[in-house]
């Protein structure tokens, strides 16, 4: 799927609009965050968040040896 998207100046920087469609695969919406990502082929754009991905990992490797601790902190 490609989709053309005009940049336009937007106060004293320049910017794009996304199509519904491409917001709705994303799913994101006004005020959410898109991560942009370089890589061979050019630039990704994602909702995902690579730093809390890190964060999920980190905390499954502790959850099992910290369960009780975790459940009374969730008190």
């Amino acid at each position: 799927m490609f989709t053309l998207l005009k940049v336009r100046k937007v106060g004293n920087s320049l910017g794009t609009t996304l199509p519904k469609e491409i917001l709705q695969k994303l799913n994101v919406g006004e005020g959410d965050c898109v991560f942009v990502k370089e890589t061979a082929y050019g630039v990704e754009l994602t909702a995902y968040d690579p730093e809390f991905e890190k964060a999920m990992e980190a905390y499954k490797e502790v959850s099992g040896l910290y369960k009780n601790a975790l459940r009374e902190l969730a008190k």
